[in-house]
């Protein structure tokens, strides 16, 4: 098992990365579904008495989320989004470009590209797939299914204002490094919920977002 403390920052250039995530990954939507190959990640991974992650999977709402590893010449970094105050759910939180996944998606990779051009204006021409992570479950109801890609440089964002208060970007080796994913607890709506969270500057990542990003470290780096 190969751990980030082993490799150098060479290895988070976005050609190593892209090279390490295609080993290690795949487009096979149904490869990236099944339970038998890959058990689902989710908020229950640090929570085990949170009810009903793995087993209902069939009762909870599908959903694809885009990680954009920006390939700059210097390094590479991950888009994410700021999600504006005014949402019913996750209000003002850190997020990657995604949401549920509608009947006209082919595959969760046509929805997360849909919903990324929709909220922030990426351009799909931009984006080379590369793979999916395993589904997360998260407490609040969604099946989300992680697609790995990198984008070219050169476009220029384009907010929906509506849904996305900010974009910004992360250094990938920031990201990667499990130095920086604290492992926390606080009480919420009753219950002692643990999370990862990445404070990173000005910005607090943190729950379903952290925990796709541990999931990226897992997949991609550690295993």
């Amino acid at each position: 098992m190969t751990d980030v403390s082993e490799t150098g920052s060479s290895s988070f250039s976005a050609e190593a990365f892209t090279a390490r995530a295609r080993r290690r990954l795949s487009l096979d939507a149904a490869r990236a579904r099944e339970p038998a190959i890959r058990l689902p990640g989710g908020d229950h991974a640090l929570d085990p008495g949170f009810e009903g992650a793995p087993e209902a999977a069939s009762a909870l709402r599908l959903a694809a989320v885009l990680i954009p590893v920006i390939a700059h010449r210097d390094q590479a970094t991950v888009l994410l989004t700021q999600r504006t105050e005014h949402l019913p759910s996750h209000a003002g939180q850190i997020a990657f470009p995604g949401g549920k996944i509608e009947e006209a998606d082919e595959t969760p990779l046509s929805a997360a590209l849909r919903e990324a051009q929709e909220e922030v204006g990426l351009p799909p021409g931009h984006v080379e797939p590369i793979g999916y992570l395993r589904p997360y479950h998260s407490r609040t109801g969604f099946n989300i299914v992680p697609v790995v890609a990198t984008v070219r440089p050169g476009f220029t964002l384009t907010l929906d204002q509506s849904e996305v208060a900010d974009a910004f970007e992360v250094p990938l080796s920031f990201l990667m490094n499990p130095d920086n994913h604290q492992r926390l607890s606080r009480v919420l709506r009753g219950e002692l919920r643990h999370f990862f969270a990445m404070p990173y500057q000005n910005r607090y990542i943190w729950g379903v977002t952290a925990g796709i990003i541990r999931e990226l470290y897992d997949e991609v780096y550690r295993r």
